[in-house]
């Protein structure tokens, strides 16, 4: 039987991180339980007013963040915060598929594409590798504006 996962990153700041990935991935910030959103409304605002009714001080808010895929197919992704810094070098990355069925100048161009709207997310352009048939169709190292490092696929 297989299992149901989430993606966990340790975080400086977990609402700027999980709005960068929600912007990569087409993901969604969930509302707080038992808060029916209006449409348009934003999610973060919601969980910003829900835990003040709570009593959360303020300089706590911003402790913890999550995400969702709207279509309910991929994992969640959470943020918790962390004292300390990223360090090394991620021993697990996403691999963010964004050119898949495409081959040669075809998928580069898509990569490049999709890089370039990565970059001005505020992501960082680490290193291209080149098509090598027939072990690799190519993809681009990136890293988020925390420095973990994911690839566009």
């Amino acid at each position: 039987m297989s299992r149901r996962f989430q993606v966990t990153f340790d975080a400086h700041d977990p609402g700027a991180l999980s709005t960068f990935w929600r912007d990569v991935l087409g993901y969604v910030h969930p509302g707080p339980p038992g808060v029916e959103l209006p449409e348009g409304a934003d999610p973060m605002a919601a969980w910003d007013e829900f835990l003040a009714k709570l009593g959360v001080p303020e300089e706590e808010r911003n402790t913890r963040s999550a995400l969702e895929d709207p279509d309910g197919r991929g994992p969640r992704v959470f943020f918790q915060q962390v004292p300390e810094g990223k360090v090394a070098k991620n021993r697990v990355h996403l691999d963010v598929r964004t050119a898949p069925g495409l081959e040669g100048e075809e998928r580069m161009a898509a990569l490049e594409a999709e890089c370039a709207r990565v970059v001005a997310l505020g992501g960082k352009r680490l290193r291209r590798f080149e098509p090598a048939p027939p072990m690799s169709d190519g993809w681009i190292v990136m890293a988020d504006p925390e420095g973990n490092e994911f690839c566009l696929d």
